[in-house]
């Protein structure tokens, strides 16, 4: 490369690096009982990007988050109505930003990797980036998220057109464009599925790429349940379905019905 070659692209990375500095970034920590790790999660994203913001909007916790989270240096809000979308929605609503990274307050996830992926959103001007989760050890994933997931991810791919591989991540870095026109309808953890949803119907440009997923610290607990909660975002997914391709939706009913009318018919035949 010639001279004048490598001034321009060290010019373009200056600049690059410029543009970044000056957007406001702010990290967005759903918690409801995160007293265990909601210091760590504060840290490490302080120091992953220490030029933002840190918020942490407490969802009725019982025990010391929100003392913790304050003492760690984070902006403490509160959200009364229960539930992470209800809390997601707040967020979005109160918080004024250039650039949002949403992650959840249970130290799972690795903040080392925000900067890159607010570099591919700003590079590439997407509006969504999805972790998709590389678990560390097996005490991350517990089996039956593991499936769900995977079965979740599978029908979301088949209706909505492939583009993630782990849609419940909460892990998530957005444009300001996205977080401000999203409608949160969702008021649970079904909020990741509709988020996706919302991207991959309005085709916005977006991208996935692969982090580390750690265990939960020791005395810390999942609030997700593998059946209730999956129950729940199935059916978010086929109300979303219902609303953004009614035609297929319907048709698709219709054609299950007919297949089981047939079905009942024939065997009524052989008693005959």
């Amino acid at each position: 490369m010639t001279v004048a070659g490598l001034e321009t692209q060290r010019a373009e990375s200056q600049d690059r690096h410029s543009h970044e500095a000056r957007q406001r970034l702010a990290v967005l920590v759903p918690c409801f009982n995160e007293e265990t790790a909601i210091a760590q999660v504060v840290e490490d994203f302080r120091a992953a990007l220490p030029q933002a913001t840190i918020y942490v909007y407490d969802n009725n916790s019982t025990d010391g988050t929100v003392a913790v989270a304050r003492a760690a240096g984070a902006v403490v809000r509160r959200e009364t109505k229960q539930g992470k979308g209800n809390v997601v929605r707040r967020m979005f609503s109160d918080i004024d930003a250039d650039i949002y990274v949403l992650v959840d307050g249970d130290a799972t996830y690795h903040a080392p990797s925000a900067p890159t992926m607010i570099a591919l959103l700003l590079e590439d001007r997407l509006d969504m980036v999805v972790a998709a989760r590389a678990h560390e050890d097996e005490a991350a994933y517990r089996p039956g998220h593991v499936t769900g997931n995977r079965l979740l991810t599978g029908f979301v791919d088949t209706v909505f057109g492939a583009a993630f591989s782990d849609i419940l991540s909460g892990y998530r870095v957005f444009s300001r464009r996205f977080v401000k026109s999203f409608p949160v309808l969702s008021g649970g953890f079904e909020i990741e599925t509709e988020l996706t949803v919302h991207a991959l119907e309005l085709e916005l440009p977006v991208a996935e790429i692969r982090t580390p997923y750690y265990a939960r610290p020791e005395g810390s607990e999942s609030k997700l349940s593998t059946w209730r909660d999956g129950f729940r975002i199935l059916g978010t997914i086929l109300k979303l379905y219902r609303s953004e391709r009614p035609l297929a939706f319907f048709s698709s009913v219709g054609l299950a019905l007919g297949a089981i009318s047939i079905g009942c018919r024939l065997r009524s035949l052989r008693w005959v």
